[in-house]
Order: structure tokens, then C-alpha cells, then sequence
């Protein structure tokens, strides 16, 4: 409520010069950044995680799962109130690696999709589908959170436009071992490892590769039926960062 309240106000404030609203920015980046790894504010995870306080096999479930409820609350009150006269548009942006099997295995590419569907999906899936990929809720179990009937059809069709974030390319790997971990966390929910191809950077910041932003826009053309697509990051990404 406080998000759509938020959101209100710069819709009646900025409205009239404003045309494309994202929402969100890249919240499952954040989401495991911050509640994960606990290397980003608000820093929780769960202390193999070395975090004094958090949940990483929960939190970041909980937070995404949040952030597509208040999305489609904007989303929302943006249609029915200021859409018409405004004429503007609605959205909210992915983070995405560019992904490519670490060999010419089956499992590798099985793996592959199987990251896909946790980096992607993840939020693609309920904004296009109205729910989160199979997969995550075979290898998550209750830990995931679930949309009742309502929030689904809300959170369904309740993004005008995708954005998406990409750098770089990064190598997936088949990991079926890790859900034998007592305590898991989204990494090993997704059952994988992935590798960084730190050959080709230089020492301050990964190449760029513009064949992984055609295999994440070619991933979004295939399982999302084409949506409109922004790139609202690209190019090189400090290693510093």
C-alpha cells in the first residue's frame, strides 16, 4: 500500500513528461544480492552465508514474490487512473546473464534452461503466465511462496513492457548434489554452477559479448510470446563493482 501510495504521487506529479514507467529495478538481482549473499543492502542472509541475521533460503522468495505483488498494485492503479490520459506505459525490468552450457552435455543444457527459468522466470513466468516456473516450485516446496487465484490474475498481463539487464555471458554447469544440502538457498535450488569466463576480461572489467544479449532476447522472443523489450542496461561492467 505504501509502494502504490508512492507511486501515486509520481504519477500525478511527473505524469504529464513521463511515458515509461519501470517499477522495480532488477529486483532478483536484489533480491538475492541483499537477502542471499548478504553482500547488498540490506545485507540479511543466513549465517553460512557469514550474515549476523537473515534467512537465505527464504528471504529471497519472500522479497521477490513482494515486489510482483506491489508491481501489479502500481500497475494497477496506473491503468485505471492516469493510463487513458496520460498515454503512457507500464513495466518493470529482469537482470539477465547471457547463459551458454559449460559442455555439450545433455545435462549441461538441461542445466542451462533450468538457471534460465530461476534467473528469468523467476519474475518473467508470473508476469506473463500468472505463476512461477515449474521447476522453482518442484525444487523450492513451500518455501516459495504461492499467488492465490486474485494476486495471479493481477500479477498476470500486468507489465505494458519488459526491460532487461545484461553484461556478460556466464557458463552453466549441472549440479544435482546441491539438493542434497540440508540448508539450501536459490543457487542450490537451481541445482547448478556457473563459471565466468574471466580469460577474456582485462583486470578491471568484463568484455563485452553481444551475443549474450541475443541469447536473452532470443529466450524472451521463445517462452514469453515476444513482448515489447527494453534494454535498460548493456554494454561493460567494472570489476570493481
Amino acid at each position: 500500500k505504501d509502494f502504490t501510495a508512492y507511486a501515486d504521487v509520481c504519477f500525478r506529479q511527473f505524469g504529464d513528461r513521463v511515458s515509461y514507467w519501470t517499477t522495480v529495478n532488477e529486483p532478483n538481482a536484489f533480491a538475492n544480492l541483499g537477502y542471499d549473499y548478504g553482500i547488498a543492502p540490506p545485507q540479511r542472509c543466513s549465517s553460512i552465508n557469514h550474515c549476523s541475521r537473515g534467512n537465505s533460503s527464504t528471504e529471497p522468495y519472500i522479497t521477490v514474490h513482494h515486489v510482483l505483488l506491489a508491481h501489479a498494485s502500481v500497475a494497477r492503479l496506473y491503468r485505471k487512473k492516469y493510463q487513458d490520459k496520460q498515454r503512457g506505459y507500464i513495466g518493470v525490468n529482469i537482470f539477465a546473464f547471457g547463459l551458454l552450457p559449460l559442455t555439450n552435455s545433455t545435462e549441461d543444457a538441461i542445466a542451462t534452461q533450468r538457471y534460465y527459468d530461476f534467473l528469468i522466470g523467476w519474475m518473467a513466468n508470473p508476469l506473463v503466465y500468472g505463476d512461477y516456473p515449474k521447476i522453482m516450485k518442484q525444487n523450492v516446496g513451500s518455501r516459495l511462496p504461492a499467488f492465490s487465484d486474485r494476486e495471479s490474475k493481477q500479477v498476470k498481463g500486468s507489465a505494458d513492457f519488459l526491460g532487461v539487464i545484461n553484461y556478460y555471458i556466464v557458463y552453466v554447469k549441472d549440479n544435482p548434489s546441491s539438493l542434497n544440502k540440508k540448508l539450501r538457498d536459490w543457487n542450490a535450488d537451481s541445482a547448478t554452477e556457473i563459471f565466468f569466463n574471466l580469460d577474456t576480461a582485462s583486470s578491471n572489467e568484463f568484455p563485452i559479448q553481444p551475443l549474450g544479449l541475443q541469447r536473452v532476447l532470443e529466450h524472451f522472443k521463445q517462452l514469453y510470446g515476444n513482448p515489447p523489450m527494453y534494454i535498460h542496461e548493456n554494454g561493460s561492467l567494472s570489476l570493481s563493482l
